[in-house]
């Protein structure tokens, strides 16, 4: 994963005359209502009263879907007379036969797409421009037009038709597993995207992906007014990740943690600015004192010229490629209704409303006038990401590094490693085995990534960065996460019982096993927590961190509103927006607690550019995870994580309550906090 200025290649003045290609190419429904009812009626005179509304659902969705291209309202009158099925038996064989071709089909195009990205997200490759071309190639682009074509999508659609949110929540307890499955078979084909259209996206999202992954900065070169370095010279940290996690590790290292705490604020805000010379960006040859935005060689001043707003432009490409989509998603008109209402299956505004009541709490205020107390200072805004709550923030990181360097030289030796890791978690051998065989590690370009697999057979790919003298801590705390991931993907696909099942709810609930994984890295490496307050701690380090990636989460939502609501907006206007709403969010929910207003330092996070409203997913897999971690204390770990994950793809809240007993909330969390604070004071 690296940065190639070429491949910045959806410039927006192409982009839009694209989206307005697509949108004169929508055409407007062929099947009136009158036609839908006649064959509604016949379709009828076969079946059973009871079964008007799933044949009336699947008509109508075919209606929906229709072209000219398809055919005539004849054709498509004879169409669903002729392959609508109504026995149990020969439905259930249509849709066993359905889920097992398109395994085939997306299991063999995920293969196809994990190996054309290998040269940008591995470490092994020597990279090539072409590289980048090939990684931005979607193999199964195609697959909606052609499944159209054939008569397939259609044939599903009719089958197994789209239920909507409401109906799913209403009838989530009725339903039999497989009757969940002909649910989820039934959220196949909703839209007709363009092959082009989907292309684009494509190339927009490997674009930006690229972009951050190879947004280095070599802190070794970080110099301060005195021209003296503060990092190891060969230090080299990806943003936003591995700055803030340097950041975070200096929370031990007295005046001079501090100090460099500062210096990588400072290169976030330049980051954020797009005042950051462009020269430094993964350059090891030049020095760059941050504070006077001065760059040197050699202990020479030279000039250097800022970054052209290349983040932000970065950021409307996505934007732009996601409108392209719009004209062909009337049920989800908006990317933010695609990203909620459809991938969720929360809504925006609900989400909005709980990060903005766990923002606006009063225990804000609370475990921010502790993290004062503890530091012995005024808080600072890079203090978002206090460290101090977690166990290994009262170890040292160098020992610890020591310890994952001898421990894990290259990933060949942590693959081996996984069942072991997965056997201290409570798995019994053959299982840990068996789960761990479905897994394979990477060494990766960028901080690392888990890429699950979508077929039987296959492995789930973890990638993770290890330097040439071993993995140090930190990227062995990211690997554990990683792993948390795997180990979801893994499950959720090997041990569901029906392909269309497979996965989970949204991305929150892979996180939230990550996160849960994440917690036990010192576990893993035989350092069991045995502080009394061991469960007020991880509250308190659970709310902390869902309160810094919710206010981060309300920026981006934010400028997804307005990037809709101002369609033809520059690359510098929108950076004067993102920038403008991280202030606004910060001064409303963070400036009491931290004392300190204005600050942009919530618009830092890289998803945001290379990961479209994704965000959210990590506050909600922080509730989550929480509320998991309180169900599985007392409980055997992997029996739970097991049961819990083979539930597979089901909607969030019914999720939830199967697992655990109730709905996604954050009053838990807020609970449990309340509860940790007055433990500690005690």
């Amino acid at each position: 994963m690296k940065k190639y200025l070429f491949l910045l290649l959806l410039p927006a003045i192409f982009v839009l005359t694209q989206c307005q290609e697509a949108k004169k190419e929508q055409t407007v429904r062929l099947i009136t209502q009158n036609v839908i009812d006649s064959v509604v009626n016949r379709v009828m005179t076969n079946y059973d009263e009871e079964e008007y509304l799933y044949v009336s659902m699947g008509v109508t969705q075919v209606a929906n879907l229709w072209r000219e291209s398809d055919g005539t309202v004849a054709d498509f009158e004879a169409f669903c007379e002729k392959n609508y099925i109504y026995d149990g038996m020969a439905r259930r064989n249509l849709f066993l036969r359905l889920s097992s071709n398109f395994e085939t089909i997306f299991g063999h195009n995920n293969m196809v797409s994990l190996k054309l990205k290998e040269p940008v997200h591995l470490s092994t490759y020597e990279m090539l421009d072409v590289d980048e071309i090939f990684s931005a190639y979607e193999p199964g682009s195609h697959f909606t037009d052609d499944f159209f074509a054939n008569k397939i999508a259609f044939i599903t659609a009719l089958n197994f038709p789209n239920y909507p949110l409401e109906l799913k929540t209403k009838y989530a307890r009725r339903w039999s597993r497989l009757e969940w499955g002909y649910a989820r078979m039934g959220d196949m084909f909703t839209s007709r995207v363009p092959a082009e259209v989907n292309q684009k996206v494509a190339e927009a999202l490997s674009a930006s992906d690229n972009y951050i992954s190879g947004y280095n900065i070599w802190v070794g070169n970080l110099v301060d007014d005195q021209m003296q370095t503060h990092f190891a010279r060969d230090m080299k940290l990806l943003s936003h990740w591995n700055l803030r996690d340097e950041l975070k590790a200096n929370y031990n290292g007295g005046d001079e943690g501090l100090l460099k705490q500062q210096m990588i604020y400072t290169v976030m805000l330049h980051i954020i600015n797009q005042d950051i010379p462009e020269a430094v960006i993964d350059n090891p040859d030049l020095q760059w004192n941050p504070t006077t935005n001065k760059v040197y060689k050699d202990g020479q001043e030279e000039a250097a010229t800022a970054e052209p707003d290349t983040r932000y432009q970065t950021l409307l490409n996505n934007f732009k490629a996601m409108e392209l989509v719009d004209p062909y998603t009337p049920d989800y008109p908006t990317f933010i209704k695609r990203a909620f209402d459809g991938g969720m299956e929360i809504s925006q505004e609900d989400v909005e409303k709980a990060f903005k009541d766990l923002c606006s709490s009063d225990q804000v205020k609370k475990v921010a006038d502790l993290i004062k107390s503890r530091l012995g200072r005024d808080l600072q805004p890079f203090d978002i990401w206090y460290d101090g709550f977690k166990a290994r923030s009262g170890l040292d990181q160098e020992m610890l590094t020591k310890m994952t360097r001898e421990k894990y030289p290259n990933t060949t030796a942590f693959e081996k490693d996984i069942p072991n890791m997965l056997m201290k978690l409570g798995f019994k051998p053959d299982k840990a085995k068996e789960i761990a065989s479905h897994i394979t590690v990477d060494p990766a370009r960028g901080s690392g990534h888990a890429w699950g697999a979508s077929m039987k057979g296959d492995k789930a790919h973890l990638r993770t960065r290890i330097g040439s003298d071993g993995m140090d801590y930190k990227g062995y705390n990211i690997a554990i996460h990683e792993l948390g991931h795997n180990v979801e993907q893994t499950i959720s696909l090997y041990f569901v019982d029906f392909y269309m099942l497979q996965g989970v709810p949204n991305t929150a609930f892979t996180e939230a096993l990550a996160f849960t994984f994440q917690k036990r890295d010192l576990e893993l490496l035989g350092f069991p927590n045995r502080d009394p307050n061991k469960d007020a701690m991880e509250a308190l380090d659970i709310f902390w961190g869902a309160y810094e990636i919710m206010g981060v989460s309300l920026v981006d939502m934010a400028v997804w509103k307005w990037l809709y609501e101002h369609p033809d907006a520059t690359a510098a206007q929108l950076k004067e927006t993102v920038i403008a709403s991280a202030k606004e969010v910060w001064n409303k929910y963070f400036a009491e607690a931290f004392g300190v207003t204005d600050s942009p330092i919530l618009a830092i996070y890289s998803h945001m550019i290379d990961n479209p409203l994704y965000l959210s997913n990590y506050p909600v897999g922080h509730l989550i995870d929480f509320q998991l971690d309180g169900y599985l204390k007392g409980k055997n770990f992997a029996d739970e994580v097991l049961r819990i994950y083979t539930q597979g793809d089901i909607i969030p809240q019914y999720w939830m309550k199967e697992a655990v007993g109730s709905p996604i909330s954050i009053n838990p969390l807020l609970e449990a906090t309340e509860k940790a604070l007055e433990a500690i004071r005690e």
